[in-house]
Parts: structure tokens; C-alpha cells; sequence
């Protein structure tokens, strides 16, 4: 990185960031309060609270979200007529999964590889550590020019609505001329990207019922009708022989302009298996960014252990649908319920039930503020030029702010590279990433500041 005061400042504050996300990674706070206590999120919220008031912030506050989840909001005043500039990130975390299969405790930041290893590292309390860093390096040098409000969410992982609701009831509160959201990701290490479309998501539970009760297989197994047999069937209606989601009446031929993702790099980053296919056609780009894709998330049946010879008469799955900008979250929903309920076999009773969606997300890249982002991220990343990137999962939030605040500008950015694992085990974030994002955030505020 070449040398400017920001960047100088903010390698100096790297030992205190990894120590504040030492104690940040270090609450248990997931948004699931029949796993994890309650008290765990509430201790991540009141930590963000202290720092955001130890920085100068006015108006601190941790919101009670009606979702039963915890926000935190800050305000840190500008100069006089200063834009303003709003500041996105989570505190709250996936499960850690199976804690036996990560090297060291997923709670516990953990240096090793040059790499900063602990369950919200990456996604997204470093994202939080992020938005410190930038601002105390603005402070450390001249001061922050722009008025900056930030937000830190308790709920982004459980996509419960809680914070998209709050926002909803109370319009002027996040209100802001540019949003950066800190929880997206480079498209690699080293390479500088703003993710500038997200896909949105819908799902539906589906239940197939066929017989009043399981039966013997050997005494009625080739005519009774298998439930969960039936299942199966429309489940695999769902995909073409390459793989490709076909849901009937969703159109998937669209593609991707943006940057390219390299076939064999994109099978690393998945880790799939030797010998075993992607799926769908076209460039994986189009596949993952711009096109829909379905994904049975689970099936409620019996486990192979303890299994009996026995025609189900029952069996549902929970269906997952990914949609593309230009695509309503909403019809597709209705879609794949027609769907599933025409593909049925048999005449086999089906219900299909609607859970959540998240509308599909795309930014103006033509807007000031990613011009100021695309120079300040120039200097951060010496020889390189900002990237443009899709993502194919869905962050509710950004349509409700686009929604509230139709005239804001809003850009993705932050930690979540293919390396840092986010949502599996081992999750890491580079330090190195940390730094210079951190620096290009800070550049950012202050071109965008004029």
C-alpha cells in the first residue's frame, strides 16, 4: 500500500482492531435464542454501544427491533451542510456448526497462516472493526467530513426483519445521501470489489400426503403411493438434466456483464469434489449472480438408522429459491408453489406454504459515490481497479433502505472473501484485508465529502 497519513494511521490501530475483535468474536451472539442465550447478543450490542460512544458518538442507542433482536445506532455529527453517509454491519453470527471440526474454539480469535480465525470475523464483526478503524483514522488526521450515522444489526443471520420493520416505523432514522454496507466481500483477496447486485429469496415448505398412515412395505409396498417417493419426484422436477433450476413460468435466461469467475477458481472456492460436474450452463458468473437457483433445504423423513420397512405416508421439504434483480421475489414465490403443486405425481395430496423472502437488490454504479469509492480504493490497492461483482445470497435490508430513501446511493462492500469461510467452520478474516478496506472506506468519506 503506498504511503499516505490514513493508510500510516491505520496500520498503527491494526494491534488494538484485532483486540477489539478478539472481544467481539467472543460473545456467543447468535440470533437464536433457543441455542444461544439471550444475554450473549445483549452483551455484542452493549459492546458496540460503548465504542460508538467512546468515538464521539451522540444519540447512541440500542434498539429494541420487533423481532426481539437488539440493533445499535449511533450519530456522528459533520461539519455544517455535510452529507451524510450511513454505515451498515451486523454483530450477530451463524452457528458455529459442528465446534469439533474447527482447529481452535470458533469464539476465540486465533491468529494462524496470517490469517484471524473465529466465528464472525469475516461476517460481519469485522465489518464492525472496519467502520472503527476508518473513522479513527479520518479523526486521527484532519478530522471526519461527512455527518455519519451507523447502524450495527442483531438479526442479519436469522433474516427475521427486525431492523427492515424498525427502519419501516421509523423513516427518519437511517435516512442518509450514500449507505455503505460492510457485509459483501472482495471477489478475492487483493482484488478491490463493490457488489452491485444481490439475488433475492424466497421459501416454501411443501408437504405431500398419501396414505392415513405408514404402511408395511412387504404387505403393500408397489401400490400403496409413497409419500415420500412422491416427494422426490417433484423435487427433481425442480431441475433440468444439467442442473439448471426450471420452475415453470420463471425465465432463466439472463446473464452477467460484470467481472468473469474462472471456472476452475470458482470449483476451488466451492472445494467440489474431483470428478463431480457444476451444474446449469452458461458462465458461472450467470449461474450464481444472474440466474434463479433452487435448493431443497431440508427433507423431514425418516433417518437411515433406526428405519423401517415402511411405505411413508407422509414427507416434506423446505425449498429454497434464489432470484435474480428483475425478477419479483414475490411472483417467484407463487411460482414455485404452482409449481410444486402441478409436478405432484399420483394425485397426492399437496400443501405448499410460503416462509420468507427477501426482494432481489441492484445498485446505480453510474452514481458520485462510486466514483469516490473507485478512486479511494485505487490508492488502497496500489495497480488495481475496482471490481464489479454480483452475489448470489440476499441482504433484505438494501431494499428496504432503497425503498425508504430512493435518492441514497448504496454500495456493498467488506471482508467476506472465498478464504474467509463465512457461515462453515474455520470462518478467518485477513488482517490485511481489514487494513487496507478500512483505508479505502476512510478515502471514500472523504472524497465523497468533496
Amino acid at each position: 500500500m503506498s504511503s499516505n497519513p490514513v493508510a500510516e494511521t491505520v496500520a498503527a490501530l491494526l494491534p488494538r482492531a484485532k483486540a477489539e475483535l478478539a472481544e467481539l468474536v467472543a460473545f456467543k451472539s447468535v440470533a437464536d435464542f433457543a441455542q444461544f442465550p439471550r444475554s450473549e447478543s445483549e452483551g455484542a450490542a452493549n459492546w458496540v454501544a460503548d465504542a460508538l460512544r467512546a468515538e464521539g458518538f451522540v444519540d447512541v442507542a440500542v434498539l429494541d427491533t420487533p423481532d426481539g433482536t437488539q440493533s445499535v445506532y449511533g450519530h456522528l455529527p459533520g461539519p455544517e451542510g455535510a452529507k451524510t453517509v450511513l454505515l451498515y454491519a451486523h454483530y450477530d453470527v451463524q452457528p458455529p456448526l459442528d465446534e469439533a471440526a474447527w482447529t481452535t474454539p470458533p469464539f476465540e480469535l486465533t491468529e494462524r497462516d496470517s490469517r484471524w480465525y473465529g466465528r464472525g470475523a469475516a461476517d460481519c464483526k469485522g465489518g464492525v472493526i472496519m467502520h472503527l478503524l476508518a473513522l479513527r483514522a479520518l479523526k486521527a488526521n484532519g478530522g471526519v467530513p461527512v455527518d455519519v450515522k451507523v447502524i450495527v444489526e442483531g438479526s442479519e443471520e436469522q433474516g427475521t426483519g427486525g431492523l427492515e420493520r424498525y427502519a419501516e416505523q421509523h423513516p427518519g432514522l437511517l435516512e442518509a445521501d450514500t449507505i455503505v454496507i460492510g457485509d459483501a466481500g472482495n471477489f478475492r483477496v487483493g482484488l478491490p470489489t463493490v457488489t452491485t447486485t444481490l439475488r433475492g429469496m424466497t421459501l416454501v415448505r411443501v408437504q405431500i400426503d398419501t396414505l392415513q398412515g405408514n404402511l408395511h412395505s412387504g404387505q403393500f409396498g408397489g401400490a400403496a403411493p409413497d409419500a415420500l417417493a412422491a416427494l422426490i419426484r417433484v423435487l427433481d422436477s425442480l431441475r433440468a438434466a444439467d442442473g439448471s433450476t426450471t420452475v415453470d413460468g420463471l425465465a432463466p435466461e439472463t446473464g452477467w456483464e460484470g467481472l468473469a469467475y474462472d471456472e476452475e477458481q470458482f470449483r476451488k472456492d466451492a472445494k467440489v469434489l474431483d470428478g463431480v460436474e457444476l451444474i446449469g450452463d452458461g458462465s458461472v458468473a450467470d449461474r450464481i449472480w444472474a440466474r434463479p437457483a433452487v435448493t431443497v433445504l431440508g427433507i423431514d423423513c425418516p433417518p437411515v438408522v433406526g428405519a423401517t420397512p415402511s411405505v411413508q405416508a407422509s414427507a416434506r421439504a423446505l425449498v429454497s429459491l434464489r432470484v435474480p434483480p428483475g425478477t419479483d421475489a414475490a411472483e417467484a414465490s407463487k411460482l414455485l408453489q404452482a409449481h410444486l403443486e402441478a409436478h405432484t405425481p399420483w394425485g397426492a395430496r399437496v400443501r405448499t406454504e410460503p416462509v420468507g423472502q427477501g426482494q432481489p437488490f441492484r445498485a446505480d454504479t453510474t452514481s458520485p459515490a462510486y466514483q469516490a469509492m473507485a478512486d479511494a480504493m485505487a490508492v488502497a490497492y496500489p495497480g488495481e481497479t475496482m471490481q464489479y461483482a454480483g452475489q448470489g445470497g440476499s441482504i433484505p435490508l438494501c431494499n428496504t433502505l432503497a425503498s425508504l430513501y430512493p435518492r441514497a446511493e448504496i454500495l456493498l462492500i467488506g471482508l467476506s472473501e472465498p478464504e474467509a469461510q463465512i457461515h462453515a467452520v474455520n470462518e478467518s478474516v485477513s488482517p490485511e484485508e481489514l487494513e487496507r478496506l478500512s483505508v479505502a472506506e476512510a478515502l471514500f468519506l472523504r472524497n465523497y465529502a468533496g
